[in-house]
């Protein structure tokens, strides 16, 4: 059924074996520093988008899922490992990392939680000198590198 509607969102993992599509623009999009969203995404937070279950389809393969607490699951890839999803057990929604989308700067966050857990330097982060990956690695080896991701 999902997958006769027009996509409005899509995405998916590295390896490429796991495709998600949202039908409707998300609810909300966020960012989460509580401890579980940080050792799930092995970072300083969650950036996450969601959507109603039934705007929400995987559409190439299954994820695999782990019970991260009492009341919620997360959804990754069993072959390269990334992290997609945070779902609520019995919730109406779906939510879905920010970085598993297409393009993830079409969402922007609108609101954080989880502040509590906030990493001491996270509102410094804007600071930071930066640089693009070639000037960081040099332009010959920027270029040289095989992207295996999807």
């Amino acid at each position: 059924m999902n997958e006769e509607r027009p996509a409005v969102l899509t995405g998916g993992c590295q390896c490429g074996n796991i495709r998600f599509a949202f039908y409707a623009e998300p609810i909300r999009v966020g960012i989460c520093h509580c401890r579980m969203c940080q050792r799930a995404t092995a970072g300083a937070f969650a950036g996450l988008a969601d959507v109603p279950a039934a705007d929400f389809a995987w559409t190439k393969g299954k994820p695999k899922a782990f019970q991260s607490s009492s009341v919620a699951e997360r959804h990754f890839c069993g072959d390269c490992g990334t992290p997609l999803s945070y779902h609520q057990l019995g919730g109406a929604n779906m939510e879905i990392l920010l970085g598993a989308f297409d393009d993830p700067s079409a969402l922007e966050p609108a609101y954080a939680v989880g502040i509590e857990s906030m990493v001491a330097w996270f509102d410094r982060l804007h600071a930071l000198p930066g640089k693009t990956f070639a000037e960081y690695a040099g332009a010959e080896a920027a270029a040289n590198i095989e992207r295996k991701q999807s």
